[in-house]
Formats: structure tokens, sequence, C-alpha cells
């Protein structure tokens, strides 16, 4: 029997497992501070890590698996997946060191250590994802996600859907053209919409370097020195787990940022652009005062008939542009009958989402649009575009959603075309 007691050593089991019955350990988790240990031990099925270099991450992650495949029933199996051999050798050989030689067997030419409750945790490569299938594995950690091929996360989700086993999905930042970045983004937005309800699916975390300092496990003084040495890019990547852009967000991060505040603006809203639900998506309202900050943000599902009661009282006789595509034109049919002659329609193509888009992208580089942090930001940082052979295509990427960009792209529309003088607005 384990019993996990307060996070005092430091990861060395040997030490720690200092006296046994037969059918007793005594086991410390190695120290984890706060921030680390909420991360890792996040009750979340999946949970993704964006952490910087040095953060405690891999350490983490080595007592989260171990405390796993001990308590848990005999004869299973465990993943610890990186991108390339070396690194799993290396991972293996901490862990080999780390746990006591009377509870372990292990093999160096297979790369497995063998609990003596009858679990394997192995350490393998994601070099080849077509090794990866046809297992069923109760727990994975996916070491440097960033750098690991989309095939081989295939192939892990694959064989933890038989078990439903959690995943810990952990590394530096490498850019937004990966997998790993696509999946922190989408559970951020699950756990942002997450109402406590039922399990918990997804989990995301952000660790930066400064957090390291603060818990006194990493220098200031050595993350300045890298922060002198390096590129910007590399050293907002590895330090401060930022992912660097990488020319298919059509914004711009920096201008993203630029125009990110951290409240809503007291002014009235005197224009509003409303993108409706489709499926699972949501029905956003934008409103925007007259300087071009978002005054008022709405965000909900609900039936169709609410939906147009919430979006009249919501603008209140202000100029509105409203998505008109598929059922949003029978939507807004009933918008025009009951509410006024303040909605007007926009039909979503790909030629007309690119135009208004270019006009979006356009007020964000000259800084006059201006929006809360949040879920709107959260958004716009994941929008990218793509060529096709019919034009140019913008849109969330595969999974996410992009209902505020709309919204904040028709309410930019309304303003830029609807000649309010600041008169108008008192």
């Amino acid at each position: 029997m384990l019993h996990v007691l307060p996070r005092r050593a430091l990861f060395a089991m040997a030490e720690a497992a200092v006296s046994q019955t037969v059918d007793q350990w005594r086991y410390e988790r190695p120290f984890l501070y706060p921030k680390q240990e909420a991360a890792i031990f996040d009750p979340a099925r999946i949970t993704c890590i964006e952490a910087s270099t040095k953060a405690g991450k891999t350490v983490a992650c080595m007592a989260w698996i171990f405390e796993t495949a001990w308590v848990e029933p005999s004869g299973r199996n465990y993943w610890w997946v990186a991108p390339y051999y070396g690194q799993a050798m290396i991972a293996y050989t901490r862990m080999k060191v780390g746990i006591p030689p009377q509870i372990k067997y292990y093999n160096d030419n297979k790369l497995f250590i063998r609990l003596n409750n009858g679990n394997t945790i192995w350490f393998k490569s994601a070099e080849k994802s077509d090794a990866l299938y046809g297992d069923d594995v109760f727990a994975v950690v996916v070491d440097e996600a960033s750098r690991v091929r989309k095939e081989s996360w295939w192939a892990i989700r694959s064989v933890i859907t038989a078990t439903q086993g959690p995943v810990r999905i952990i590394g530096n930042v490498k850019g937004q053209l990966n997998w790993a970045y696509r999946l922190a983004r989408k559970a951020k937005q699950w756990e942002e919409e997450w109402d406590g309800t039922g399990p918990k699916e997804y989990a995301y975390h952000r660790i930066t370097a400064l957090d390291a300092v603060d818990a006194g496990v990493f220098p200031l003084s050595e993350m300045e020195s890298a922060r002198e040495d390096l590129p910007d890019e590399v050293f907002r990547e590895l330090y401060m787990a930022e992912a660097t852009e990488l020319g298919t967000n059509p914004f711009g991060i920096q201008a993203i940022r630029d125009c990110t505040v951290e409240i809503l603006s007291d002014e009235p809203s005197v224009v509003w652009g409303w993108d409706l639900a489709r499926k699972v998506d949501w029905t956003v309202g934008v409103g925007l005062d007259i300087y071009g900050r978002v005054a008022k943000f709405i965000r909900f599902q609900m039936s169709w008939p609410e939906t147009t009661r919430r979006i009249i009282e919501s603008t209140a006789g202000k100029p509105a542009l409203v998505d008109s595509t598929g059922v949003g034109d029978v939507v807004l049919q009933q918008l025009e009958r009951d509410g006024g002659r303040n909605f007007s329609g926009f039909l979503f193509t790909q030629r007309s989402k690119q135009q208004i888009m270019e006009g979006l992208s356009l007020a964000i580089q000259r800084q006059e649009v201006y929006f809360p942090n949040g879920v709107l930001v959260d958004e716009l940082e994941s929008f990218e575009y793509e060529h096709t052979r019919t034009g140019v295509r913008y849109s969330a990427p595969e999974g996410l959603h992009d209902d505020c960009v709309c919204a904040l792209a028709l309410a930019r529309q309304m303003l830029a075309t609807s000649n309010i003088a600041p008169a108008e607005i008192w």
C-alpha cells in the first residue's frame, strides 16, 4: 500500500522510501511549488502544460506517472513518450535512479521499469508513429509535445481510448503550427466554458521562468543572462512560454497585444456586431463605443426565440450588423420584424469573410479597435489564414471557435460604415 505524503523531498525515491513492511511503503512526493503541482496534478483527464525551460515540468510528471502506476491495479502499462529515443532515455535514466531497487525491475534495452506491483512504465520514442499503435495504455506523459509529430499524437490518443487513461502533455512552446499548440488552445477554451459539472475532460496551464524564479527553483540572474544572449523570439518561447508568430495570423500577435485592455469601456455602445450560433458554437455580441473600444461583450447559447429577444434587448435600437448566413437569414427577418430597422445582415462567404477580416486586421494594426483580455483575445491569437485554390481562407484552427472574432469584425465594419458623429451618442 502506498501513502503519498506532503511535498518535501527531492525526486529521490530511494531516500524517500525510508521505511517499509511487507505490504507497506512510505513515500513522499518530491517538492513541487504550488503552480507546478496544480498543473501536473490537475484532475482533468487531458492536461496541456505550456512551460518554460527549467520550470520543473519533467520532474513533476515523473512523480505523477509513478504515483499513477503505483496505486492502480496490477498488469497495466504506462507510457512516457518523447520526440526521440535519446530524450526518452534521459527520462528513463532519471526514473531508474530515483525509484528504489527493492520495488522495481528495469530493462535498459527495451526501456521499461516494472514496479513490484506488476505495473510497467515504458519509455518510447515518437519517431515512428506506426510503432505506437496497438496497446492499451492507462496513462501517458507526452514530453516536448511541440516537437512530436501529429501522427504520433494520433497514435497515442488511440491507445488511451479503451482505457480512458489520463494524459499530461508538456513541453516548451514552438511556434503555432503544431498539434500541441492547437490542442492547448482547445483545452484552454474548454476549461473556460466548463460549468463545473461532470468530469473535467481538459485543462490548460502555463508556467514561465518567472514562476520558477518566484518559487526559488530558478535563479533570476540566469534568466536575465539568457534574455541577453538569445534572440527575443527564442527567449519568449523557451523562458516565457509564448508561441512566436509564423506568419499565419492575419492580425499579428504583437498588434493584438497592443490593442488588449483589461476591462470593458465604460462608454455606451454605439454599434453592435452579432455572430449567430451553429451546432455547438456560441452566439456572440460585441458592442463598440465611438472610439472603437469594446463596451459590451455577450456570449451565450439559447434557443432561436430567446436569442432573438436577447439581441433586441441588448442592441437597444443601435445599428447592428448580424450574421445572416444559413439559418441567420431567418433570424435576421425576425429581428427586423420585431426589433426595427437598426438591423442589417452580413452573408459570410469566403470572399466576404476575407474582406471583413482584412478590415479588422487593418484596424488592429492601426490600433483603431480595443478589446478586453480573455476569450476574445484567445480567439484572435488562434485565428489563421491559408491560401487555397479559390482565394484566401480565414478561420479558426480545427476544433476551435471564431465566433468572437467574427462578432468583433462585424461590429468594426458597422462602426466604419455608420458615419456616427460623437454628438450622436449623448
